[in-house]
């Protein structure tokens, strides 16, 4: 399928790994051109780097969490070109509910939540006047069923899920579309950290404690494993196409069926 992406000019916040990196990868097979960003220059150099064979790939380092570099960051992005697809991601923590504190409360919205809407307020008009666009708010099943060790991250995931559907709101009768996209449990090089670190904590090797982490902790998802980072960016990039024109407004999940809804 032709999914027409060619020579679009896409930009994914929060890209030098994990989902991120993998829809760049994705979408400059399809043809387009990707701007990469991180909070580390030498991350994104890197990435930009190890990208480059696969087609034209910008690289945009700041902190978008914090309104100066944010500022910088989008005038930087405006000398690259006029954004056709917008994709924002954010970060994610283990944590108990009781030891997260007010500052780091804060900050999590301030990543997950402010970024994409500093990045959203700056192109979603821009589209809008030029009646094309496409953004995609990376979210999470647990913005719809929230995970009590991970408390603050379950919020903003429903945060961008709603600011998501009220900026779709905005767009009808055009052909701009912005949706969310909820992956669950997926591989990525934070995951296996993670990962290795509860297996000791629990004192068993790696590879058994991530074989049974489904079945004692998922129960609920039907295909009892984690998601490729790649079959997550599968789905970020068809939303992008114009093959997924008619898709507006959705909290697209990708989480293996764990949410137990119609």
């Amino acid at each position: 399928m032709d999914l027409q992406l060619k020579d679009k000019l896409v930009l994914i916040t929060g890209s030098t790994s994990g989902i991120g990196k993998a829809a760049a990868k994705n979408f400059l097979q399809e043809g387009a051109a990707v701007i990469v960003n991180g909070r580390k220059q030498e991350t994104v150099d890197r990435t930009v780097e190890e990208l480059s064979s696969y087609g034209t790939v910008h690289g945009a380092a700041a902190d978008l969490s914090k309104p100066d570099e944010a500022a910088a960051f989008l005038e930087k992005v405006k000398q690259i070109g006029d954004i056709d697809v917008l994709v924002n991601l954010g970060f994610f923590e283990v944590k108990d509910f009781a030891e997260v504190t007010d500052e780091e409360w804060n900050q999590y919205f301030e990543v997950n939540v402010m970024s994409a809407v500093r990045t959203s307020r700056h192109f979603l008009p821009k589209m809008l006047a030029k009646n094309s666009g496409r953004i995609l708010n990376i979210a999470s099943e647990a913005g719809v069923k929230p995970l009590p060790t991970m408390i603050p991250y379950s919020m903003t995931k429903t945060a961008l899920i709603s600011l998501s559907r009220g900026m779709a709101e905005m767009t009808k009768g055009t052909k701009v579309t912005v949706n969310s996209v909820l992956p669950g449990p997926t591989w990525t090089e934070g995951v296996a950290s993670y990962m290795e670190g509860a297996a000791k904590a629990a004192g068993q090797d790696t590879d058994t404690f991530v074989k049974d982490y489904f079945k004692v902790n998922e129960p609920t998802s039907l295909i009892q494993r984690y998601a490729t980072a790649e079959e997550v960016a599968s789905t970020i990039v068809f939303l992008a196409s114009d093959a997924a024109s008619a898709i507006n407004g959705t909290a697209q999940r990708v989480e293996g069926g764990i949410i137990r809804s119609l």
